[in-house]
């Protein structure tokens, strides 16, 4: 039995990777009624209790809807660094140490807020997490897979001024009748970039958008993936080719792709060889933070302290960190581990 003592304090510390996180889906029921006041913005919610009931999901769908309302409370730069102020305040206390997060520009143009509106005042966010907690932090631009690829080359235009700042690219929002080869001419340019790439593949897609995603639009890491594991051939490959896959188990529970958390598939994951990492997705809707998806994971799935710590390695060995830095981050790791037996 796994002594009670590592769901605390131990999983809490362990310095981990944040891979996986949407800066919009961090916006607190409290700082979007701040945010709405602030900017006299109209939202379909009367109390913070309000919105938390409406976190009652049944798909993506469902949830995406919520996502978009929310974000309307952001229009300025000061809300977008407020925004991520609390969220690397959250994750600091959570043993993040790095983190590379997704941003979805299209959710704010197509609202009318200009794209260096948003960029700067993230990116101040970014400095003060970086003063403030000594967190290295990258910042990934996420295509709307909903809409079509001549939008996304309309954001990738209006991000140039910016590209040699971000880290990467995703693609992210309803995947379902929107497979990865949707985007290849895209993804194709922004590797020409020498950005990093990455997609959302495999959480309520099939296993032939993983394929996609790997084999059209290259990427360099697979967001969610858990439907991987219907394709033994790709589960043979992901393993080979040691891809990592982002994995968010709050989020597989709360939109319904598992049906519950001791049911989910994350330790068949690792037993299987695949360079797994546990993230938080969207914490503010799916009900934790990345340390809060560690614990409640690591309790339902009795894992052993080697696999939380594998898990925590895994979140540095699936970042786009330079070697330096990596190797930086795991002797933390390592050191970590070594004091606390």
């Amino acid at each position: 039995m796994t002594p009670p003592s590592i769901y605390g304090d131990f999983i809490t510390n362990l310095p981990k990777a944040e891979l996986h996180l949407h800066i919009e889906g961090s916006l607190e029921p409290e700082l979007m009624f701040a945010l709405a006041e602030r900017n006299k913005v109209a939202i379909p919610f009367k109390s913070v209790e309000d919105v938390r009931a409406a976190y009652s999901f049944t798909n993506l769908q469902t949830f995406l809807d919520i996502y978009y309302a929310g974000a309307a409370v952001l229009q300025t730069e000061e809300d977008f660094r407020d925004l991520a102020v609390a969220y690397f305040d959250r994750v600091a206390a959570d043993g993040v140490v790095h983190a590379e997060i997704f941003f979805d520009p299209q959710t704010h143009t197509h609202r009318g807020i200009p794209f260096d509106v948003v960029a700067r005042g993230l990116f101040a966010g970014i400095d003060e997490a970086q003063a403030k907690h000594g967190m290295s932090v990258g910042l990934i631009m996420s295509f709307l897979r909903h809409l079509d690829e001549e939008d996304a080359f309309k954001t990738f235009a209006q991000a140039e001024p910016w590209l040699d700042q971000f880290i990467g690219v995703g693609l992210d929002s309803s995947e379902v009748g929107h497979p990865p080869s949707k985007f290849a001419r895209v993804f194709a340019a922004s590797a020409d970039a020498g950005l990093m790439l990455c997609a959302h593949a495999g959480e309520e897609g099939p296993p032939a958008y993983i394929h996609e995603a790997l084999d059209i639009l290259q990427v360099d890491r697979i967001d969610h993936g858990n439907r991987a594991l219907e394709d033994p051939a790709l589960v043979a490959r992901l393993a080979r080719d040691a891809m990592t896959l982002t994995v968010c188990p709050l989020s597989n529970v709360a939109l319904r792709n598992v049906d519950r958390l001791e049911n989910h598939p994350i330790d068949r994951m690792l037993d299987l060889g695949l360079r797994a990492t546990i993230h938080s997705d969207d914490p503010a809707y799916f009900g934790g933070y990345i340390g809060e998806n560690f614990r409640q994971t690591a309790r339902a799935k009795n894992l052993s302290r080697e696999q939380v710590v594998t898990l925590a390695r895994n979140s540095f060995l699936g970042s786009f960190l330079d070697d330096e830095a990596l190797s930086g981050h795991l002797a933390t790791l390592d050191a970590y581990v070594k004091a606390h037996p």
